[in-house]
């Protein structure tokens, strides 16, 4: 009796102490993320007070450029921090992250305005940037792999998802966050100087996730490779310099992560961006949307890596990509339809077109402010992207000065350089203004005419294709790769496929918005790649649940 009581005993211990590895490791990744992904929650805010040298849409891509820039160097943050996480350890590495990313959210919150010290504003900021993603791209390595060494054979999928979360959670606890001060002050408060309470509050979680991180105990399976000697002491020349590794890296960038990364910010960041940018939803109504779908949705990272257990993770990942590619254009058309309907039906009834000589249209996008966009088309095209009105392109005869007509209604633009510019451009925005305004083409969403309801409906399908592709992977990308290079091997294709292909996506996709006019082009780039992954995943990518990760 004794012998059997002290099993069971035993066992509740090992069960309890599982439990502790998931809910301390998640919640540190939680902050972690949180701390990121405030940037991006902010960025309308950000590119008035970093980049305001500049006209507000270069501002705004500009701002969403330096929230690219901490997606840039999350690979080389995987290859610094997954190379010392094969060599020191799993729970020492995530220490270092953790503290790199807590430090840098805080001097955000404390950074002088582009108003008060000029260029070098913008610049710490990005610099700021940089070291985040060097910080993300060792911690999520780090996190995933340490849970998985932990997690039983046959609940490896279950027990990563929880990790899995945390993205979405620090997001979602941002969102939260930043509604919460938001009400607590006017708009022009807000915009001056309560943004920073957010940046500010992250030294709290920081201190927390360090505590706990300090109870924490090193992964079995690493321990047991350093009792026996066997840790690889290059673990870069092994991942990446030796084909037969190397080849899985890029099957699992391109057949896996890079399609699982553009599913997951086209239904959360880009999905923000254009609730508030282009149907022009105020952003506390979009944020609690977002936050609204992201709390329904949330739970379904762990069904999918539950369900991922029992049929593999493969066809949920490969399903969830090839969905979303599917079904993105008509989703985001009833996002305008539920969202902005005034919109919409001005588009239909009085669509405004360009009609301009290609070769005096120019790719607007000055980031620093030096040049100045003068011809015809130029003028025109700047008018209607100040106004967020879409429009289309029409050629017209070489040399012929640019039209904009909206519906039946012609009008002529203008040339920048002209003696008598000035006057032309009064007279050219009173008659764009007047015809759009007679169109029915709203300055903002009318809060009266938004369909909440059907709006976080179609959110909540955007947050389930994330589920679907983002669950199962952390388990998949560990059951890949042996055990003495696996938090470098895993770390690289994840963060090359998040940071690069997914962490570039709003910018991408804004631009390219600016530069045609459509308001849905931008969905081409993460259909293109979310297809690309459905191919080359269903050919190349094998199913992994049934792979032993103890060498």
């Amino acid at each position: 009796m004794v012998s059997v009581s002290s099993g069971a005993s035993k066992g509740r211990d090992e069960l309890q102490g599982k439990r502790m590895v998931v809910f301390a490791s998640s919640l540190g990744t939680v902050f972690e993320w949180y701390d990121f992904y405030l940037y991006g929650s902010l960025a309308a805010v950000i590119s008035k007070q970093f980049f305001s040298g500049v006209n507000p849409t270069a501002a705004f891509i500009f701002a969403l450029m330096a929230f690219a820039a901490g997606f840039a160097v999350r690979p080389f943050g995987a290859l610094v921090f997954g190379r010392l996480g094969d060599l020191v350890g799993r729970k020492y590495t995530f220490l270092i992250t953790i503290l790199m990313m807590g430090a840098s959210t805080f001097i955000v919150g404390i950074l002088p305005s582009y108003a008060s010290i000029g260029i070098a504003a913008p610049i710490i900021l990005v610099a700021l940037r940089l070291l985040q993603g060097l910080a993300l791209g060792g911690e999520y390595g780090g996190a995933a792999t340490y849970v998985a060494e932990h997690a039983p054979n046959d609940k490896r999928g279950l027990y990563t998802s929880w990790i899995q979360t945390t993205a979405t959670v620090g997001l979602f606890m941002s969102l939260l966050v930043i509604l919460a001060v938001r009400v607590s002050m006017s708009s022009e408060d807000f915009e001056t100087w309560g943004w920073r309470i957010p940046f500010l509050v992250s030294v709290v979680l920081l201190g927390i996730s360090v505590w706990i991180r300090m109870q924490l105990n090193e992964s079995p399976a690493f321990q047991k490779m350093k009792e026996e000697g066997t840790r690889s002491k290059a673990p870069l020349t092994e991942s990446f310099a030796r084909w037969g590794n190397l080849k899985i890296v890029l099957i699992a960038l391109f057949g896996l992560t890079a399609g699982q990364a553009v599913v997951w910010y086209t239904g959360q960041f880009y999905a923000l961006f254009f609730l508030t940018q282009t149907l022009k939803i105020d952003a506390q109504t979009a944020n609690l949307l977002i936050a609204g779908s992201l709390l329904v949705g949330t739970p379904f990272f762990v069904f999918f890596g539950w369900l991922s257990d029992k049929i593999g993770r493969k066809p949920i990942i490969m399903a969830g990509c090839l969905i979303a590619a599917l079904t993105y254009f008509p989703i985001y058309k009833a996002i305008t339809h539920y969202g902005n309907p005034a919109l919409e039906h001005a588009v239909n009834a009085s669509p405004v077109v360009v009609v301009a000589d290609p070769a005096e249209c120019t790719f607007q996008f000055n980031p620093v402010g030096t040049s100045k966009f003068t011809s015809s088309c130029d003028v025109a095209k700047t008018a209607l992207v100040k106004r967020g009105a879409p429009y289309s392109n029409e050629v017209a005869p070489a040399g012929t000065p640019a039209v904009v007509k909206v519906g039946d209604v012609v009008i002529a633009s203008y040339n920048g350089n002209d003696a008598d510019a000035t006057e032309k451009a009064a007279a050219f925005n009173a008659a764009l203004a007047q015809a759009m305004n007679d169109a029915g083409y709203p300055a903002k969403a009318d809060p009266a005419q938004i369909n909440h309801a059907m709006l976080l409906v179609m959110l909540i399908i955007l947050i389930i294709y994330v589920t679907m592709v983002y669950g199962p992977i952390a388990a998949m990308l560990v059951e890949l790769f042996p055990t003495r290079i696996r938090y470098t091997s895993m770390s690289l294709p994840y963060h090359i496929g998040n940071g690069w292909f997914g962490g570039f996506l709003p910018t991408t996709a804004f631009a390219i918005v600016a530069a045609t006019g459509n308001i849905y082009d931008g969905l081409w780039y993460p259909i293109i790649i979310a297809a690309g992954t459905f191919v080359i995943g269903m050919l190349f990518v094998r199913e992994t649940k049934n792979n032993s990760i103890v060498d």
